[in-house]
């Protein structure tokens, strides 16, 4: 009889834990076939492939993520996500920004454990930033590789958006209004330089069809080294008949080299039906180098569409176009035809 009360006990208190905790696998695959010309900033004319690549609007990756009910509305948290290749199954990489080459991490997106309740959410592990937080989100053809400012804006391959040794929290949303911040620990300080760090914060609100957010960031691979610096203001407004987009984006120091690049773009969404959605814009660039260097302007062209055939699954498809310019050069043209397939699971 002792036995079987200690037995119902047991059975009781693990039916309390799986109520109370959840682990989900999860992911996304997304897959394109196309035609690209990539440009050749150096003067002649890119070369055209057709191709089958993964990520036009994703990366693909799978996850486990979970979360354990502690009481009091406190949560622990936890994600484990990798990235990979569709078109080829390899994995996706990490590069350590503060240093040393990019290798196969188990978990190259993102991987961390925290906490969430009445006060936010805090994180700690290899997080993405809050400038990326916002750093897409109102950008036309749906955020894509379709997007105008493809091949355009200099922020999007100049900033690192998931640095290791973080540490990340964001506020809950009061009257529409949040923020977010966080900051990477660089661990790679000698005898010669201080360590470096990546700084990054944000603030959004959103309130029927309003949105807006202003992200910055700083990164510096060693104390002593030239920041990169990055400002990003975005916006949206749905009229319920179309979503007008912008973004404006500055960056000092690209690459940790003195100049700077101001960035703009303008778009729509206009969903045609409940199952079709047209989207897109205009993205116009301009770096200024150091003193005694020619300026460089880049302007880009798209138009995509998405049709959903499920609440997980959707087709892409659409055109982008650039074209950068530059003193003395001839000008570097590139496009992108593609469709493709995105699911969620």
């Amino acid at each position: 009889m002792k036995k079987s009360f200690i037995a119902l006990a047991v059975l009781a208190a693990s039916g309390v834990a799986s109520a109370q905790s959840s682990v989900t696998l999860y992911g996304i695959v997304d897959v394109w076939v196309g035609g690209i010309k990539t440009p050749v900033y150096a003067g002649g004319d890119g070369l055209r492939q057709t191709k089958v690549d993964s990520g036009g609007v994703d990366e693909s990756r799978f996850g486990l993520k979970g979360s354990e009910d502690l009481g009091g509305g406190l949560k622990a948290n936890f994600v484990l996500e990798q990235g990979f290749s569709l078109d080829t199954g390899a994995a996706g990489t990490t590069n350590n920004f503060f240093g040393g080459a990019p290798s196969n991490a188990a978990f190259s997106r993102q991987a961390y454990v925290g906490f969430s309740g009445g006060f936010g959410e805090a994180k700690i592990g290899k997080i993405a930033t809050a400038y990326d937080d916002i750093s897409g989100a109102t950008r036309p053809a749906f955020n894509s590789a379709l997007s105008p400012d493809s091949n355009v804006w200099v922020s999007h391959s100049a900033y690192t958006w998931n640095p290791s040794n973080t540490l990340y929290y964001v506020t809950p949303s009061m009257s529409g209004f949040s923020a977010a911040a966080s900051y990477s620990f660089g661990e790679n300080k000698t005898a010669a330089t201080d360590a470096g760090a990546v700084i990054s914060a944000n603030v959004t609100y959103t309130a029927g069809p309003v949105y807006a957010g202003l992200a910055y960031q700083v990164q510096e691979s060693t104390h002593n080294d030239l920041a990169a610096e990055f400002t990003r203001l975005n916006g949206s407004y749905d009229f319920g008949v179309a979503k007008l987009l912008a973004g404006y984006g500055h960056v000092k120091n690209p690459g940790s080299v003195t100049g700077k690049v101001d960035e703009y773009e303008i778009g729509v969404d206009f969903p045609v039906s409940s199952a079709l959605t047209l989207s897109g814009g205009y993205a116009h660039s301009k770096t200024t180098e150091v003193a005694g260097s020619s300026d460089t302007k880049r302007d880009g062209y798209s138009l995509a569409a998405s049709y959903s055939l499920s609440k997980r699954t959707y087709l892409y498809g659409g055109v982008q176009a650039s074209k950068q310019k530059q003193d003395g050069m001839p000008d570097a043209k590139g496009d992108l035809y593609a469709v493709g397939i995105h699911h969620v699971f």
